[in-house]
């Protein structure tokens, strides 16, 4: 039987304090994964108003479906949102992924890159960074590798390179609600 696993998101700054988590979300199973996904070892995560913290303790739930994915190695991660007016990719610049057991963890730098359900394409929080980058001091090894998966990332988005795929957001977030969004 095919399941789904339950795990938490944390996302902190490069100084080590926490940003902000995401209590519950559901890894997609292997056997559900489209074939480029499963390539890159991609991990799919689906929530639904699952309650997020922020690092003042302030709690929230989220009122969008999310479906996360993250790539080993790389620089970036990709949030997709399932909005009324279509999928809406919110992604971050951040450390490539950490897992320890049902945690994953990362290292936002701030920068953004919004993919409009209408395809636009905006990048945000340039300031943010540049601000962040003197006050944490980031290492030149770091900002090199912050600039390189923003280039990385704004190829893939503009090229609709995996998993820029509406089609397959809504696919995942489908199998999960289906089988009684726990699996």
């Amino acid at each position: 039987m095919t399941t789904f696993s339950s795990y938490v998101i944390k996302s902190f700054k490069h100084d080590g304090h926490l940003h902000r988590m995401w209590l519950q979300n559901w890894l997609v199973p292997e056997s559900l994964m489209h074939e480029s996904h499963r390539a890159e070892s991609m991990m799919v995560l689906i929530n639904s108003q699952t309650k997020i913290v922020e690092s003042d303790g302030k709690e929230w739930v989220s009122r969008i479906p999310g479906v996360s994915f993250f790539i080993p190695k790389l620089w970036f991660n990709i949030v997709a949102l399932i909005e009324e007016s279509g999928v809406r990719f919110y992604c971050n610049v951040a450390s490539p992924p950490y897992v320890n057991g049902n945690v994953i963890t990362y290292i936002d730098y701030d920068l953004d890159v919004i993919r409009m359900p209408d395809g636009d394409v905006h990048v945000v929080d340039q300031e943010e960074y540049e601000r962040h980058k003197i006050s944490y001091h980031y290492s030149p090894i770091v900002d090199s590798k912050v600039k390189q998966g923003l280039k990385d990332l704004l190829v893939r988005v503009r090229a609709g390179h995996s998993p820029f795929q509406d089609e397959w957001v809504r696919y995942y977030y489908e199998q999960w609600r289906d089988r009684g969004a726990e699996g």
